[in-house]
């Protein structure tokens, strides 16, 4: 079953001489559960296309399901509610509350839905994160490793159904950046969540299911990578 597709979405900043085609009828599917990175030049389009999927943006044209929802049919209060229960965002800038410690972050937007977040997963992945030991600590006081860490925690509280990480590891070492890739991966096949990851870094990109590329707002599926 397809949890993602993508239909023939195009997105053009300014109009007339002036337009810019960020994203020229980008179309695919992506099934429950997969690990998807997409590659591209800074410009390309591939962080546009992330945001459309999101609906941090809205295309010019075409159309975007999750989960079955046609998401930009939506009205902008049940899109805010839809985008904040079935879609995770892991940024590059990890984008923690400064005041909050580790464990109120990850709560946070189960709280920001007026629910009361599930003690036993919280620590669940507490323990997956390895961060038990920090989750009273300020984003402040941890490595930029466990702050993506934490970030991941956010992503993953609210059970997403599609995980979006833009260049999750841009600020990260090797030995942390392979930490964050392995654990999004555990997360995918653990929790059952699909996960699109944008990368600058080649090995990344291999370690997915599948890899797509976008240049000059073009996309280009390459398919599944070779286990």
């Amino acid at each position: 079953m397809d949890l993602l597709e993508v239909q023939n979405v195009c997105k053009t900043y300014g109009s007339g001489e002036a337009a810019v085609h960020a994203l020229k009828n980008a179309s695919f599917t992506v099934p429950k559960g997969e690990f998807v990175t997409v590659v591209g030049e800074s410009g390309s389009g591939k962080s546009t296309l992330l945001n459309l999927i999101g609906a941090l943006d809205t295309p010019t044209s075409g159309k975007v399901w999750i989960d079955g929802r046609d998401i930009f049919s939506m009205k902008e209060r049940s899109l805010t509610i839809f985008r904040r229960r079935n879609i995770g965002f892991i940024f590059q800038s990890f984008n923690l509350i400064p005041e909050l410690t580790v464990e109120q972050n990850i709560e946070f937007p189960v709280l920001l839905d007026y629910r009361k977040p599930d003690k036993a997963y919280l620590e669940e992945l507490l323990t997956v994160l390895n961060l038990q030991e920090r989750r009273h600590h300020l984003p402040s006081q941890l490595s930029g490793g466990q702050q993506q860490r934490a970030a991941i925690g956010r992503a993953l509280i609210t059970r997403p159904a599609l995980i979006l990480a833009d260049e999750p590891t841009g600020n990260l070492d090797t030995q942390n950046s392979s930490e964050v890739i392995a654990l999004l991966k555990q997360a995918s096949r653990s929790y059952e969540q699909t996960i699109i990851l944008i990368t600058h870094s080649r090995s990344i990109a291999q370690t997915a299911d599948r890899i797509l590329r976008v240049s000059d707002g073009v996309l280009t599926d390459f398919g599944r990578c070779r286990e």
